[in-house]
């Protein structure tokens, strides 16, 4: 079964890939849909059976690489841990497939669309399903690689170019001290394997290395360097910069990569590799701090972006903040529920987006929308369960994790705790008004769409709304289905060893910090009432009065600007000298258009002598001999010139 849920979806890519066109798209999205949506039902049988009968296992499937001392046997992991990924994945996976049936069915490359989406697919089982750290950086090289092809499928458009060339080299970066983590991990355990390192890791508490010309914690450096990684995939706080950009790619990439799966990446490895950071306080407290900056930072954003994807964009980055916060302080059980329960909403936020969008024939700009209820009666609907869940509306999914999370921060009476209470708190007020503001500025007031556009505008197709309505019932419902076993009395029996949980962590706290996220929510409600239902016009003077804050904003505090004085144009200027002169003036000077120009040009002088005429060549010889005979005359007859 566990075989069957790693490769049904590399299969269906394999057919659409090489097959697609010959056999149609309709074909392809057809069987690449059937077999993720078969995996995602098998995923929630492994589920019952590992979560909830405790049957773990470990698969070995075939040796991978034996060098020296490294070996590395591609096995599948199958723990609790394990089973709710599978879950995730697979699940939003299928539902983000059916939903491309109707989303994407005017294009003509479908076929290689349908075929990235299971590429993608497949690679994150691959991460999550792995045993050893060679196995994990495959699946986590694998996503980023789908990713680029997702955000840039449709090439011919320059932003999206663009996007897909930002995501990768921003990764790349996170993903180089990635691979010096994994590279210090085998340099000092000898081993690869996951369960090796973990039993050996308590040997190397207060041990140092060598790095940069310094002595540092071994433990402390090889964390920091593995969430490195976790930054750039997860798109945390100073690597963030290519998520928004990501959104060029077509809606359900941004469901199924950039909201459930790619992106959670980063937590997962963190909550997986728990046993380490448990043992390294520093870089467990940077996780928390990274975390609640993140949270807060993208909330900021989200405030005064306009384009709807944009929105649900900086607010993924800044719930994934969340999800690193509790991790920060030891909570990795309710970061792993904020994933889970983030997962179902956050797809419905971007396939509700999508559906908006595609009544619109692909307008994404909110401020040429408005009064969308009453003609999108289910879209508005299934939009505004996700948006209650999001801001943590009373027993809705989110309301359960994300609360529970806060309330980790404040139990854990640290400095870093308070600080990412602090922020996670604000973040909430900001998250609601955000979202309402989507919500008001999309459905309410009057329409502001262009009368031809909005005489067409239509519901989804049953495609498009079956995986909404399935997203919208699991933004409801799992938050309080699954909480006893996530973070309530049940978790550690529960998670089994394979995260570690610190038993009451987040229960101990005053009534005041279990209302007070409720309150954040509904102050961010009310404002957002108040600015865009009851005086619409108080943003515009607020934007005129604060332009400043407001462009500072709206322009994400300038980190691209920022970065592309840093980097990108010191870069391409060092590029342009090397290009110019290096390349230009010095090797093709010397070379090319040196050496090699002058032997050419002296090799053409001499090649003229060769005009083929017999007679020329006759002249010649008579004059060659002429003169020998004239030296020898002069040189051995005596006659003086």
């Amino acid at each position: 079964m566990y075989q069957a849920i790693l490769f049904l979806p590399l299969i269906g890519a394999i057919f659409a890939g090489f097959f697609g066109r010959l056999v149609g798209g309709r074909s392809a999205e057809v069987l690449t849909t059937t077999l993720v949506l078969i995996t995602a039902l098998l995923s929630w049988l492994a589920f019952y059976q590992v979560a909830i009968g405790g049957q773990e296992t470990r698969i070995e499937l075939i040796p991978w690489i034996e060098s020296g001392d490294l070996k590395s046997v591609w096995s599948l992991r199958i723990d609790t841990l394990t089973a709710v990924m599978l879950v995730v994945v697979t699940s939003v996976s299928g539902l983000v497939h059916l939903y491309s049936i109707g989303y994407m069915e005017e294009d003509p490359d479908r076929p290689r669309f349908f075929a990235y989406l299971s590429l993608f697919t497949f690679a994150m089982l691959a991460l999550v399903t792995a045993d050893d750290f060679l196995q994990l950086f495959f699946g986590w090289e694998g996503v980023g690689l789908a990713s680029y092809l997702l955000i840039g499928f449709w090439y011919k458009k320059p932003a999206a170019n663009a996007a897909a060339i930002k995501a990768f080299i921003v990764n790349r970066v996170g993903d180089f001290g990635f691979a010096l983590g994994i590279f210090a991990i085998f340099a000092v355990f000898n081993s690869i394997q996951y369960d090796t390192v973990f039993a050996s890791a308590p040997d190397q508490v207060g041990k140092t290395m060598a790095f940069l010309g310094f002595q540092v914690d071994v433990l402390t450096l090889i964390c920091l360097l593995l969430f490195m990684g976790a930054m750039g995939k997860s798109a945390q706080f100073l690597l963030h910069t290519w998520l928004p950009d990501a959104m060029e790619g077509p809606t359900p990439v941004s469901a199924l990569i950039h909201a459930a799966t790619m992106v959670t990446a980063g937590v997962f490895m963190v909550a997986r590799l728990s046993p380490l950071f448990e043992l390294a306080p520093i870089a467990l407290a940077v996780v928390a701090v990274v975390g609640a900056t993140t949270a807060f930072f993208a909330a900021t954003v989200g405030l005064v972006q306009n384009d709807i994807k944009r929105v649900v964009a900086y607010s993924t980055c800044s719930q994934l903040g969340y999800m690193f916060a509790a991790e920060g302080v030891g909570a990795y059980g309710a970061g792993m529920f904020h994933l889970f329960t983030h997962a179902s909403f956050k797809a419905l936020l971007f396939l509700g987006a999508g559906a908006v969008i595609h009544a619109l024939h692909h307008e994404q700009d909110m401020r040429r929308m408005g009064g969308l209820r009453k003609v999108l009666p289910f879209t508005w609907a299934v939009m505004l369960i996700g948006t209650l869940s999001l801001t943590g509306f009373p027993f809705t999914a989110g309301f359960v994790s994300k609360d529970a999370i806060i309330e980790a921060t404040y139990a854990a009476h640290s400095p870093v705790g308070t600080y990412a209470f602090v922020l996670t708190l604000i973040a909430a007020v900001l998250t609601s008004f955000y979202s309402w503001r989507l919500m008001f500025l999309t459905f309410e007031g009057k329409p502001r769409e262009p009368k031809e556009v909005l005489e067409h505008a239509h519901e989804p197709p049953w495609t498009m709304g079956l995986p909404l309505t399935l997203l919208a019932i699991g933004a409801l419902v799992l938050g309080v289905l699954f909480a006893n076993l996530f973070i309530g009395d049940g978790a550690t029996d529960f998670w089994r060893g394979s995260l570690v949980t610190r038993e009451g962590a987040h229960h101990d706290v005053p009534l005041w910090v279990v209302l007070s996220p409720t309150i954040a929510m509904g102050a961010g409600f009310v404002v957002a009432w108040y600015f865009y239902i009851t005086n619409p016009l108080v943003p515009f003077g607020l934007s005129k009065r604060f332009n400043g804050l407001y462009k500072f904003l709206l322009n994400a505090w300038y980190f691209d600007a920022l970065y592309d004085a840093l980097f990108v144009r010191p870069a391409k200027r060092l590029g342009h000298f090397l290009w110019k002169t290096g390349d230009g003036a010095v090797i093709d000077g010397i070379g090319p258009d040196g050496v090699a120009a002058r032997v050419i040009d002296i090799t053409n002088r001499v090649v003229k002598l060769q005009s083929g005429y017999i007679y020329h060549y006759a002249f010649a010889m008579l004059i060659g001999v002429a003169l020998l005979i004239t030296y020898f005359i002069f040189a051995f007859g005596g006659i003086k010139p």
